[in-house]
């Protein structure tokens, strides 16, 4: 709500989200992740001039991230294809590598593409200058940019660039949170404290619209402490919107009674198995990503040794995407999107959390009776 009013189920919503969390202090709700993500970006910039650096505006992003369409969101997001007809984009957003295991480029002898990745945020920070950066922004598993998984030592990593340098880390977990990988909160796997958290989607599995942010104690004291004419002047019509906030509650209620993130976690993984099962040794599938709850891919090559692309005019994740619908599967494709290191034909994966381990296996089997049906093989 606006200033000095809220509702019980958004008082309620947001200390249930505090204590299932564990590592923030004090939620603003939106309506959705795009919503979010300027919240995220403006508390930086909101805070940093609480503590009298105002200099630090700037945004550090990743190629393949994806934060929403907005004009804000969608300059910090890494993907060329949302940009070309809503240019300029918003001033101060810096894009760099992600941590893409299949198709990093650049590391060092003796580095791993962790290493590499966070090494290439630290030299971003530098060249711009620590005191004009505000904040770095990241989804713990990339979504739209087609399910890239990071290497376990990156957001370790990330998290201790980032408080060298006095960069807060925002977490864009609008795909990743709310069991999707079998945790609450994805960067739990890592063992890894965000000074900011996005969420949406999944908060009332998308029953309802609600997003939000969750923050530190150090944020929200730096809120806090202003005078009041330069108060936090940002809200949205529907923020803590109360019926929203009760679908989040009787949402939260029902993962928890049907321990909903424990089955993420056993389908998962055995849907990564099957996969691997099943296209371990096909020529034309590069990469199979997965393992952390119920998110997962196949990215798909001409040629797996070089990690050559098809051509664009074959079509193949639309084709695929045609395959799996005739079988009653809906899923995401992503068209190749270019030559290597740009990705390749993904077909993506984000079953419902109660799918059961026969829904599971028949996805395998639809996967690979769609990719026998394009390729042949």
């Amino acid at each position: 709500g606006y200033v000095g009013s809220s509702s019980i189920p958004a008082i309620t919503l947001a200390s249930r989200l505090v204590e299932l969390a564990g590592d923030v202090h004090a939620v603003f709700f939106a309506s959705g992740g795009a919503e979010a993500n300027e919240s995220a970006f403006k508390t930086a910039r909101f805070y940093w001039k609480a503590l009298g650096k105002p200099g630090k505006v700037k945004i550090i992003a990743r190629q393949q991230g994806y934060h929403g369409v907005t004009l804000q969101a969608m300059s910090a997001t890494g993907m060329a294809a949302y940009w070309k007809m809503f240019e300029p984009r918003v001033p101060g957003f810096v894009h760099i590598q992600t941590c893409y295991p299949y198709r990093f480029q650049g590391a060092r002898p003796g580095e791993t593409v962790g290493q590499a990745a966070a090494r290439e945020l630290e030299e971003a920070i530098l060249r711009e200058g620590p005191d004009t950066v505000a904040a770095f922004i990241a989804e713990p598993i990339h979504g739209g940019g087609g399910v890239i998984y990071p290497t376990d030592d990156y957001f370790p990593l990330v998290r201790q660039i980032c408080t060298k340098h006095e960069v807060l880390f925002i977490a864009d977990e609008v795909i990743t949170g709310f069991c999707r990988t079998g945790r609450w909160f994805a960067t739990g796997h890592w063992n890894v404290r965000p000074d900011i958290r996005a969420f949406a989607k999944g908060v009332t599995s998308g029953y309802l619209p609600l997003g939000g942010i969750m923050v530190t104690r150090a944020i929200k004291d730096a809120m806090d402490s202003v005078k009041p004419e330069d108060r936090w002047m940002h809200a949205y019509t529907y923020s803590g919107h109360p019926t929203c906030c009760a679908v989040a509650l009787a949402n939260i209620d029902i993962m928890e009674r049907e321990r909903l993130g424990e089955n993420a976690a056993k389908m998962g993984a055995r849907l990564h198995d099957g996969l691997r099962a099943a296209f371990g040794d096909h020529p034309h599938v590069g990469d199979i990503r997965g393992g952390k709850g119920l998110l997962a891919a196949l990215e798909l090559v001409e040629d797996r040794a070089t990690k050559k692309n098809f051509p664009a005019d074959r079509k193949v994740a639309p084709r695929l995407q045609a395959e799996m619908m005739k079988r009653g599967m809906v899923t995401r494709t992503r068209a190749v999107g270019g030559p290597h290191p740009a990705p390749g034909d993904t077909v993506y994966y984000a079953p419902p959390l109660v799918v059961t381990a026969a829904e599971v296996d028949r996805i395998v089997e639809i996967t690979r009776e769609a990719v026998r049906a394009v390729l042949g093989a």
